[in-house]
């Protein structure tokens, strides 16, 4: 069976761009992810059936693929389009990424499409990185699940700008406008906080082809774009990145002859021209570019995007892994970083842990000296943790053996992001990226300034139960005595009090909502444990007050 057509008012824009007049497409990258069976690998098999974008000996492939390995009774299975690997059309469900290229007149396209099941998470970070748009899908029955949640984190937190909620499978509700509504408005709630661009929501029926490539007919109460539609048309957000101040990477030091000295690698950010003044990082040497050489010769200027190799008017040491980057570039060398991490690997992170950092082309011996805080993935929340487990997310601080140009992620990409490695079996045991310094540690009150507070509290406090307990007795001994027998009780309870007031986070900076509970129960066990010593608890006396903290 052959590909079935387009509509006629729709081929113009569909046609793949192989046979058409050279001129130049724009190029976006995007992901599909969310929950395990929500319809990924489906909607990008049909949405490149109904773009005309597969060949007919791929649709009689299909055909037969899906006779053998179909879940649509005897329909196409487009999932097969893109699900390659023999366990995942065994199981009917995608556990590699799988990259397709594709293209429109108006624009080219990389989509990555990732697994849904939450032990393959790593491999959805994978494809989000370096992407230009989510693409979350929904079951319009199930509505928002825990990896959706966990998905639109990651996203998130690797800086993808624009999201696309798709609800899928609205032909199982009935195509019902309320529901579409209600799993829209809990989504938005939980992408709130998560510093998205943009996010729009199409509903869909993936299967069937509704709202892909053409407008559906059975939700007529929808008059937004069509998926299709919607790719084609967003801006990605880094074309700005020519304009400013470059940077790039060394990968390798070109002696192509003895007297040519080149350093090679793709420029990250910016543009560069001969004669433009540098720096080199970590050492900050300055120098001049001399010469740009592509791979056709010398060229004139290059921008973000191209490798390239440059020279230098000066003699510099240079290695793999050094950043040349702008003169005006505030950018500098770290020796320790605060970076939040996706954890991989099935054997937890823990405080001490060492491995190898892998940062652009630069490597580096890492140690985790603090473990910040774990993320909570249902509500977002900073939680304390002593660990993380596989797939688990936190904000944690590594001391380098030796300095390295690192940028914040939410600044670049490329210099902002690593992958920790473990140094035995050269696994990969975490992704990461370069956040703001670190939070302040919080400040912990020493037992003898619990102590001294105490004391000169006692004193103020003393002075004062004196003075009352005189006017009220008019018995100068009898006041000194009420004073001085509280001076050892109080000071006893107050350094007792202020002690487990130190342990309470409620009310500093950086407490979390959690840990606040937590610590509050700890305070109400400790204070229940104080008033029970019969040595702590003193009589009544006349005129006496209650010592408050300081």
């Amino acid at each position: 069976m052959d590909a079935l057509p387009p509509d006629a008012a729709l081929l113009e824009d569909a046609l793949p761009v192989a046979g058409l007049p050279a001129r130049p497409v724009s190029l976006l990258r995007f992901l599909t992810c969310g929950s395990v069976d929500d319809g990924k690998s489906t909607l990008i098999g049909r949405l490149l059936h109904d773009a005309g974008l597969v060949p007919s000996d791929q649709m009689a492939t299909l055909e037969k693929d899906s006779r053998r390995w179909g879940t649509t009774g005897g329909d196409l299975d487009f999932a097969l389009l893109v699900d390659g690997l023999s366990a995942e059309r065994e199981q009917g469900i995608t556990i590699d990424v799988a990259y397709r290229y594709f293209a429109t007149r108006r624009r080219a396209f990389i989509v990555a499409d990732t697994p849904g099941h939450q032990q393959y998470t790593r491999n959805m970070a994978t494809g989000a990185a370096g992407a230009d748009l989510a693409v979350i899908l929904v079951d319009a029955r199930r509505g928002i699940q825990p990896q959706t949640r966990r998905h639109a984190f990651i996203a998130g937190m690797l800086r993808v700008p624009h999201l696309v909620l798709a609800v899928n499978k609205m032909d199982l509700v009935g195509f019902d406008e309320a529901a579409f509504e209600a799993i829209v408005a809990e989504f938005r709630r939980v992408v709130a906080p998560l510093g998205f661009a943009s996010v729009i929501a199409i509903p869909l029926c993936a299967r069937e082809g509704d709202n892909l490539v053409r407008p559906s007919v059975r939700m007529g109460w929808y008059d937004g774009p069509t998926l299709l539609g919607y790719l084609e048309t967003i801006e990605p957000t880094h074309a700005e990145e020519a304009t400013l101040s470059p940077r790039l990477p060394v990968q390798w030091v070109n002696r192509r002859s003895a007297g040519f000295r080149g350093y090679a690698g793709t420029l990250v950010r910016g543009s560069v021209h001969p004669g433009q003044r540098v720096r080199v990082l970590p050492g900050g040497h300055a120098a001049t570019v001399a010469r740009i050489v592509g791979g056709d010769g010398d060229v004139a200027d290059a921008v973000a995007g191209q490798a390239v190799t440059l020279t230098l008017q000066e003699d510099i040491d240079i290695s793999r892994g050094d950043v040349i980057i702008g003169a005006e570039d505030g950018l500098r060398p770290r020796r320790e970083l605060t970076a939040r991490l996706l954890w991989m690997d099935d054997t937890p992170l823990g405080r001490g842990g060492e491995y190898e950092i892998r940062l652009a082309t630069a490597t580096a011996g890492a140690r985790v000296t603090v473990l910040h805080h774990a993320i909570d993935i249902h509500s977002f929340e900073q939680m304390p943790a002593d660990g993380l487990e596989a797939n688990g997310i936190g904000l944690v601080t590594l001391k380098l053996d030796r300095s390295i140009a690192a940028a914040r992620y939410e600044e670049d990409r490329e210099l902002g992001g690593f992958i920790l490695v473990d140094r035995d079996s050269n696994a990969t045991v975490a992704l990461g990226m370069v956040m703001d310094d670190a939070p302040a540690p919080p400040l912990r009150e020493w037992h003898w300034r619990s102590l001294a507070k105490g004391v000169t509290w006692r004193i103020t406090g003393s002075i004062d139960t004196f003075l009352l307990s005189w006017l009220i007795t008019g018995h100068l001994k009898l006041a000194g005595g009420i004073a001085g027998a509280e001076v050892f009780t109080k000071i006893g309870l107050f350094y007792l009090h202020e002690r487990a007031w130190a342990t309470l986070s409620w009310g500093k900076t950086g407490g979390t909502l959690l840990g606040n509970f937590r610590m509050l129960e700890l305070v109400t066990v400790k204070m229940r444990a104080i008033s029970a010593r019969p040595g702590l608890r003193p009589g009544p006396s006349r005129g006496q007050e209650s010592p408050a903290p300081h």
